[in-house]
């Protein structure tokens, strides 16, 4: 039976308009795949107080991450091999620019997501290994802010 997964994930996107993705490269043999920041809510947190500490945790960045963007129902495996139905909630940061730092990277985060890089849309569509969100080019158009251009 899968269990119930809320998180909050981090859509991060530099003043070039690239989006932060880190590596994750499972113990287990799966295949590697790339995924934005976040992770699960932890008892007793709003998703909004979960976006702002995996950002804090993941990227080094402290800030609040504004309103919810998009919201998604996903059934997967989780690294430690747990099947789940995530209720994921995305929130948009835009930056003009960070130096990400894995300080604050937990045992398990620090073993399978040893890299990160900053991707534009094409590049994303070049990949070839997955990343998920599966259509976050998409994703990233529809939460443009409006003074982009």
């Amino acid at each position: 039976m899968r269990q119930p997964r809320p998180a909050a994930r981090i859509l991060l996107v530099d003043g070039q308009r690239r989006v932060l993705l880190f590596r994750f490269t499972p113990y287990d043999g799966r295949p590697a795949f790339w995924c934005t920041p976040g992770g699960k809510v932890d008892d007793g947190e709003t998703y909004e107080q979960a976006a702002r500490r995996e950002l804090l945790e993941e990227v080094g960045l402290d800030r609040d991450c504004g309103p919810q963007v998009a919201r998604r129902t996903v059934d997967f495996l989780t690294i430690e091999g747990v099947e789940v139905t995530a209720d994921e909630r995305y929130f948009r940061v835009d930056v003009d620019a960070v130096e990400v730092t894995s300080a604050g990277h937990t045992e398990l985060e620090q073993q399978v997501m040893q890299s990160w890089r900053w991707f534009t849309a094409s590049e994303l569509a070049a990949l070839d290994e997955p990343v998920f969100p599966e259509d976050i080019v998409a994703l990233l158009q529809q939460t443009e802010p409006l003074s982009a251009g």
